[in-house]
This record gives structure tokens, C-alpha cells and sequence, in this order.
């Protein structure tokens, strides 16, 4: 009974284990988020996209210049429990971040792109799971958590 017990801890911590280590390979996670070729389907797929065109929502435009809303955007996100940035690419508006559960380390992405809209600047996002088929909304909610606060931060076109 005992190696029992043993085995099955062991199967069980070896997969949470590498959730936790995988390697973020920024060639793979770093995408930019208009184009993304499949919009995510509730409940079965995981993930957020937010852009103009095909996306599951538009994005908010502000009243604001790319470089200021995404620098804006940055320092929220850097400001998040167990977020950091996988790659920023400044100079072209665009960054990824790396968010993980509390709990058992998840790692989730998150894909930004600014753009100027007619009058302003709008992010164009995409949110989404690395491991398992859904997200159960949590990267949904994270990015309107976000844009809410950015909200609080800059005025809306």
C-alpha cells in the first residue's frame, strides 16, 4: 500500500513539478495579437482576444499616444502578483507577460500590442492559457482587470 501511495504522489508531483519549470520560449509566446489566426470559443477553449476584427471584444481606444498607453499598461501588469514581462519590443509597441496561479503555478500569457486609433490609442490583447483546454475565464477577467485600472489612469476618447 505504501508504494502505492508513493507512486501516485509521484506521478502526480512530476506534471505540477514542470508546470512550474517549463521554459518560456519567447519565439512561441510572443505573438502579435492581430495576428492571431483563431479566436477562442467559450467553454471550451481558453483564452481572451481583444483587438479590432474578429476578437471575442473591441478594445477601449484612450486618449492617449501608443508609447504613454503601453508604458501605462506595463507598469499595472509589473504591479500584479506573479506577473512579469517574457519580452518587450518597445520601439514596435508590443510586449508579453508571464502571469502564474497562485496556487500550483499555472503560467498564463499575455500578448499586447499599442496602436493609434482615430483619436488616441487602443491595446489590442491576447490573453491565454498555457496548459489545459480552459482558462475558466481567469484571463478574461485578469485583462478587464487591468483595463480598468488603466482606465482610472487615462481618459477614455
Amino acid at each position: 500500500m505504501a508504494i502505492f501511495t508513493v507512486s501516485a504522489l509521484v506521478a502526480a508531483a512530476v506534471p505540477l513539478t514542470w508546470v512550474r519549470v517549463a521554459p518560456s520560449d519567447v519565439d512561441r509566446w510572443h505573438v502579435d495579437p492581430m495576428e492571431v489566426a483563431h479566436v477562442p470559443v467559450k467553454p471550451k477553449e481558453g483564452g481572451w482576444l481583444m483587438r479590432t476584427g474578429a476578437a471575442n471584444a473591441a478594445p477601449p481606444v484612450f486618449a492617449t499616444d501608443p508609447a504613454t498607453l503601453l508604458s501605462a499598461f506595463d507598469e499595472i501588469v509589473r504591479a500584479t502578483p506573479r506577473s512579469k514581462a517574457l519580452f518587450e519590443d518597445a520601439p514596435n509597441g508590443r510586449a508579453t507577460y508571464v502571469t502564474r496561479s497562485a496556487l500550483l503555478g499555472f503560467p498564463d500569457y499575455t500578448s499586447v500590442k499599442a496602436v493609434p486609433e482615430a483619436g488616441g490609442a487602443a491595446l489590442m490583447i491576447w490573453a491565454r492559457n498555457r496548459f489545459g483546454v480552459s482558462d475558466m475565464g481567469v484571463n478574461r477577467r485578469r485583462v478587464e482587470g487591468w483595463l480598468a485600472a488603466l482606465s482610472e489612469r487615462l481618459p477614455h476618447r
